[in-house]
């Protein structure tokens, strides 16, 4: 038997384990076993735009249930296509789920699209699975930080890299909320030196966050009327409406952008009134941001940036993070409750063995 973890798309703390008979394979599709996994915030963002974002529509389940999408790796554990052999491992995106049908297309040594039909009409990026044979970013030595950082961090490259692409919209500040969070320390690493970057946190989360050194400066919440008047891009990354708010009425005119790139305090109270002043919020989606660079530097050379980067960022990361592997259905329903009540401190990554 398999099973799935699922989660109530209207009460995201309400969640289900089900046993569910292992799928059997019809010419054209792959099984694979969902093996190591992580759980982070990014994960909670999922859930919260799933239907906006059609996120959801991954791996669906019948109503009021979803399967929340995770990154991580698999393996091929049965095959009705040649070239995906049996025992081959990938990186990708996976369901709450201990095993995923797929059905491979434009198989190459780097991996392979997953061409299943529900899944035409979402974003390709999320479609790919990439062979850690042929993965330039990959270490085996480092599965547990790819598993943490990996997706983050290619939404941080992104970010950093549409950032710069449009010349920070003529800001010489960038403003990052949650910035004790994976995907805005990650970008803050990356446009560090090219644009003075403040970071906005909890009094909790403070002294980890100065302690990151990617940061020029470190304010609590309470301080963002203390910024000063500069040409600033602001990055939502908590997705905390009021708080957006408060940054706009304070900067006013000097706010050039405001990207809404995640969802970390989800439970924040909702913003009623209107559109705040400055720069409209604008929600970031990096796969627009990664087609753009597929047009411009082909899907090789995009991957192949995305690794250099990478191949800089991990030796840094290590020292930021304590890495807590947990196991089964069990574990993972665990640290989605506790990731989802935003109740992980920033120095734990959670990991989980399926």
């Amino acid at each position: 038997m398999s099973w799935d973890l699922l989660v109530d798309r209207a009460d995201l703390t309400r969640t289900a384990i089900v046993q569910v008979p292992t799928p059997e394979l019809v010419q054209g599709q792959a099984l694979v076993r969902v093996d190591r996994v992580g759980m982070t915030a990014n994960n909670v963002t999922y859930a919260v735009f799933g239907d906006a974002m059609h996120y959801w529509d991954f791996f669906p389940a019948e109503p009021p249930w979803g399967r929340v999408p995770l990154w991580g790796f698999g393996e091929v554990e049965a095959s009705t296509v040649a070239e995906v052999a049996v025992g081959t491992r990938v990186y990708g995106y996976f369901p709450t789920s201990s095993h995923l049908v797929v059905q491979p297309d434009r198989v190459i040594p780097r991996g392979f699209r997953d061409a299943s039909p529900h899944r035409q009409h979402l974003p390709s990026p999320y479609n790919g699975l990439t062979t850690t044979t042929h993965d330039p970013a990959y270490d085996a030595a480092r599965e547990d930080l790819q598993v943490l950082y990996r997706p983050l961090f290619m939404t941080s490259f992104m970010l950093a890299d549409f950032l710069a692409d449009n010349a920070f919209f003529g800001a010489t500040t960038v403003v990052l909320s949650s910035a004790s969070s994976k995907t805005s320390y990650g970008a803050a690493f990356l446009v560090q030196g090219k644009v003075r970057t403040i970071g906005l946190t909890s009094p909790a989360n403070l002294a980890f966050t100065q302690g990151l050194g990617c940061y020029d400066e470190v304010l609590t919440y309470d301080r963002v009327t203390s910024l000063g008047k500069d040409k600033t891009v602001y990055v939502d990354v908590a997705g905390d409406a009021v708080l957006r708010r408060t940054v706009h009425e304070h900067l006013g005119d000097d706010l050039v952008h405001s990207a809404v790139v995640g969802a970390a305090h989800h439970d924040a109270a909702p913003d009623s009134g209107g559109l705040p002043p400055g720069a409209r919020p604008t929600f970031f989606f990096a796969p627009d941001q990664m087609r753009k660079r597929y047009d411009d530097w082909g899907p090789a050379g995009v991957e192949d940036a995305h690794a250099e980067a990478w191949k800089r960022f991990v030796p840094v990361v290590e020292g930021w993070v304590d890495v807590v592997v947990g196991s089964g259905a069990e574990g993972l329903r665990a640290d989605w409750l506790e990731t989802l009540a935003g109740a992980t401190r920033p120095r734990i990554g959670h990991v989980l063995q399926l």
